[in-house]
This record gives C-alpha cells, sequence and structure tokens, in this order.
C-alpha cells in the first residue's frame, strides 16, 4: 500500500463520508422553506412547529457537512498537491466563488433565521430561509462546476504543460455540469424527503399528541418524493447519455461491456472475469443499452477492449480501464435504490391523496427506508469518479500523477486513521443529536 493508494482511500472515505451530510442538507432547506411559506401564508401555527422541529434536525445536518467539507480543502494540498499545481489557475476559481459568495450567504442568512424568529418581520425571516436554500443549492452549484470539469476539461488552454482558464463562461457552461447538477439537486429532494418520511413514519405507528402534524409532513414529503424521485431518474438517464459522448470508458465499465455492440445490450446480471475481460456468465436484454445511450434500439456503444486500444493510440502506452467489477455494482446498487425509492414514493402519494393512515407493515418498511437515499447517493459518486480512472482530470492528468511527491505512505496512513476514527466519532454523535430530536417529537424538542 503506497502512497497514491492510501492517499486515494483518504480522499474516497472522506468525501463519501462529508456526502452523507450534502444532499440532505440541499432538500432539507428548501423543505424547511416550504414549510415556513406555508405558515406565513396560512397563519397556521401547525407549520410553524413544523418549520422549527425539521430546521432543528437540519441545522445539526448543516454543521456536520460544514465541519467534514473543510477537511475536502486540506488534502488538495497535501495528499494531492501536484494535482492542485496542475489545476489551481483554473479549479481555485469556483471553489474561491463558492466560499466567497454562496458560502457566506449561506451561513450569514441561517445565523439571522436561527436568532430571527422574534426579532425579524415573518416577511423578512421568511426570506433568510429561502436565500439560505437558495445559497445551499448555489453552493453545490459552484462544487459541481469544478468536478464537472475534471470529468470534461472545457475553457481552457495549455500553457507550460499545464491548463490555464480563458473563458470562465465556458468552466459555468460546461455541458457536463448541466447534467450533473439537476441530478444531484434532485437527489438532495428526495433525500430529504424520505428523511421526513422515515422520521414521521415512526412516529406514526405511535400513538402521540403530534401525530396530526407528522402525517401533515408525511403528505408533504410523499409529493416531494415521487416528483423529485421521477426527476431523479430523468435527470441521470440524460447525464449517462451524455457520459456515453463523454466518456464511452465509463458506459462500458457500468455495463461490463467488454466489445463495441451495435445494437448494444443492456446487462441485467453479468459475472465477468475482469483480469481477461470477458463474460462468465451474463443476461442482457437485447438493444436496450443503446436505447439508454440514444433514445432508439439502434446505434454502436464501444466496449472496453476497443477504447482501451483507441486510448493508447491517443494517450500513449498504458492501463486506460476503470476498475470494473466496483463501476458495475454501485451503478447497480444506486439505480436500484432508485427504483424502490420510487415505488414506496407512489405508495406514500396514494395513501396521502387518500388521506390514509398507511398500515403499520409498511410504516415499518418506510422507517429504514430513510437510508435508502444516502445509498444512492453514495454509489453514484462512486461510479462518477471510479469510472473516470485513471484520469484524475480526464485525458490531461492522470491520478498517478496527481499525488504529492513529499508524503510516504506512513504519513498519509498515519492521517487515514486518524480520519477514520475522528469522523466515526462525529458520525456517533451526529447520529446521536439526530436521534435524540427526531424521537422526541415536535412538542418535547421545542
Amino acid at each position: 500500500m503506497d502512497a497514491l493508494f492510501l492517499g486515494r482511500m483518504q480522499f474516497a472515505a472522506t468525501t463519501i463520508y462529508h456526502f452523507f451530510f450534502v444532499p440532505l442538507t440541499l432538500g432539507l432547506s428548501i423543505f424547511v422553506a416550504v414549510c415556513q411559506t406555508a405558515y406565513f401564508r396560512s397563519g397556521d401555527e401547525g407549520w410553524k412547529k413544523l418549520t422549527q422541529f425539521w430546521g432543528k434536525l437540519f441545522l445539526i445536518n448543516f454543521a456536520m457537512g460544514v465541519v467534514t467539507g473543510i477537511v475536502q480543502e486540506f488534502q488538495f494540498g497535501m495528499n494531492w498537491a501536484e494535482y492542485s499545481r496542475y489545476v489551481g489557475d483554473i479549479f481555485g476559481a469556483p471553489l474561491a466563488v463558492e466560499a466567497l459568495l454562496a458560502f457566506f450567504l449561506e451561513s450569514t442568512f441561517i445565523g439571522l433565521w436561527v436568532f430571527g424568529w422574534d426579532k425579524l418581520s415573518k416577511r423578512v425571516h421568511l426570506a433568510c430561509i429561502w436565500i439560505v436554500a437558495i445559497a445551499s443549492n448555489l453552493s453545490a452549484f459552484w462544487i459541481l462546476a469544478a468536478n464537472s470539469w475534471m470529468q470534461h476539461p472545457v475553457g481552457y488552454v495549455l500553457e507550460k504543460g499545464k491548463p490555464r482558464m480563458d473563458d470562465f463562461f465556458a468552466l459555468i457552461g460546461n455541458p457536463t455540469l448541466w447534467v450533473q447538477f439537476p441530478h444531484v439537486f434532485f437527489s438532495g429532494l428526495v433525500t430529504a424527503s424520505f428523511f421526513v418520511i422515515g422520521i414521521s413514519a415512526w412516529h406514526l405507528l405511535r400513538e402521540r399528541p403530534d401525530r396530526a402534524l407528522f402525517l401533515k409532513a408525511f403528505k408533504l414529503a410523499g409529493v416531494f418524493a415521487v416528483v423529485s424521485s421521477l426527476l431523479v431518474m430523468l435527470s441521470g438517464h440524460r447525464q449517462g447519455q451524455h457520459t456515453a459522448v463523454t466518456q464511452p470508458m465509463k458506459m462500458a465499465a457500468t455495463e461490463a461491456l467488454w466489445n463495441t455492440e451495435s445494437p448494444a445490450a443492456f446487462s441485467l446480471l453479468t459475472i465477468g472475469n475482469e483480469k481477461e475481460r470477458r463474460d462468465v456468465w451474463a443476461i442482457r436484454l437485447p438493444g436496450f443499452l443503446s436505447f439508454l445511450s440514444y433514445n432508439k434500439f439502434s446505434g454502436e456503444v464501444k466496449g472496453i477492449n476497443d477504447l482501451q486500444k483507441e486510448y493508447q493510440m491517443k494517450y500513449g502506452p498504458g492501463d486506460y480501464v476503470p476498475p470494473v467489477a466496483l463501476t458495475y455494482w454501485s451503478f447497480r446498487a444506486m439505480a436500484g435504490a432508485g427504483v424502490l425509492m420510487f415505488a414506496l414514493a407512489l405508495l406514500v402519494l396514494w395513501y396521502g391523496l387518500r388521506g390514509r393512515v398507511p398500515g403499520r407493515l409498511l410504516l415499518k418498511i418506510l422507517v429504514p427506508a430513510l437510508l435508502l437515499p444516502t445509498l444512492a447517493t453514495a454509489t453514484g459518486w462512486m461510479v462518477t469518479e471510479l469510472g473516470r480512472q485513471p484520469w484524475i482530470v480526464f485525458g490531461l492528468l492522470k491520478t498517478a500523477d496527481g499525488v504529492s511527491r513529499h508524503v510516504s505512505a506512513g504519513m498519509v496512513g498515519a492521517s487515514l486513521l486518524v480520519f477514520v476514527l475522528l469522523y466515526g466519532a462525529l458520525m456517533v454523535a451526529d447520529v446521536w443529536l439526530l436521534r435524540k430530536y427526531a424521537v422526541l417529537g415536535i412538542e418535547k424538542s421545542r
């Protein structure tokens, strides 16, 4: 285990852990803002209580997201110093805008919202939470602008072997960004919806005075869940089509497609020999991968073996095949969780429209189902990042060339151990706090 391997493990561990909190922050900020808007328009104290209850859980999650996000910045200058030297002229711009505009805006107005309940007018106080919600998602936009450039570099020129930005508007107009951001945005709404549904279901299983309020939140979250889960699937489909054009190797790895096919079959289940790059056993739907790629049951999708030869001709000798098994199964975990969430969301909405409380069995299923979006988002990012390998910046810089030359395996291993232990402790604290205030209910947690 050298510094490169340990550095990748450390960045994967800290990034995935941080991303446990990001989608919930993005979506729950909007849900809380909608609840407060309902209170502002109706004057119903029930909506105010819901706003404060879900707002408290939002604040706990927001704080944890901020703490874990700071670590990402340090790693760019430490374990990945060569990467930072190479892309700093471009990568630093969207990160700076995110901090100076989105994060500061979010941090300022979240303070006004927390302490302004009895000090600001209802209209101004409502504006504060909407600014927080907009700024949170604007923050995600700028982070994704940086990541999208790594996936599909645009708006740059090479000077002395390093990229330099020559078109800022190309950076924020990157087609990869505009298929990636909607997918992340709607994923946040799905995460928040199932968070609210799961906690509400737990309370609906019990006879408590605030049961009617949780039923109200349950119904609203059902609407959120159906709309957002459908839009997640549609935006994900669009992102997949874009990937087939800009990163065909990622698409091939996602489907364990070893050889070029026209039309191309979609893998329902494949047991492959990754070393020999062939199927051992597979069930495939003829033509369906072409449909997913081009919206028609015809069209060529390039396979791993042919792309490997093509990339060797273009970029020189080397192995350009990502870890196929991890990419393949990560995609299926993400897609499977997505389909299951959509089915559960339809059931929640059906009961909500009929004004009925679901049966105890469904309520018991919905409680742990609040973890489904976390599974989907974590594995989705694994597909995004693993499928790009061996590139850290696609077509420009390989991951092996981005690691710092001045860190040893021992140094990275020691910091990895510290991060794992520290983040483990933070996770225990976060889950304890969320569970404590979620279980107390609306009246007792005020």
